[in-house]
């Protein structure tokens, strides 16, 4: 499990670097996942240890988001100052993943007989 989290934090080193030295307008950690991505599709499938270890870690997700809620509480006169723009983008940018995702299932289904 320590050798698949070490390659997980080298892939996202690896897109920070290659963010910084390229000055692409992406965040480093992305491309460090496309990176991941790609090493795994050349491959052709994750190893065990990768599922194992992204398993353990989708486990503890709700954790991750205890910073964002201390950052909401922390921010709440900003948050009820600006919650017309905040509903707004939640809602619209729901709505536009919806769409997309329908979209692409319907694009992905065509002729597959479903």
């Amino acid at each position: 499990m320590i050798g698949s989290l070490a390659a997980l934090l080298l892939f996202q080193l690896a897109g920070e670097i290659v963010v910084r030295l390229t000055g692409l307008p992406l965040p480093g950690p992305v491309l460090g996942m496309l990176l991941l991505f790609a090493a795994l599709l050349a491959r052709g499938s994750a190893p065990r240890v990768f599922n194992d270890t992204s398993r353990g870690l989708l486990n503890y997700l709700a954790l991750l988001f205890v910073p964002a809620g201390v950052g909401i509480i922390s921010h709440l006169s900003r948050v009820t100052d600006e919650w017309v723009a905040i509903t707004v983008t939640l809602v619209a940018s729901t709505a536009l993943a919806m769409v997309v995702t329908a979209f692409s299932l319907r694009a992905l289904t065509t002729g597959r007989g479903e």
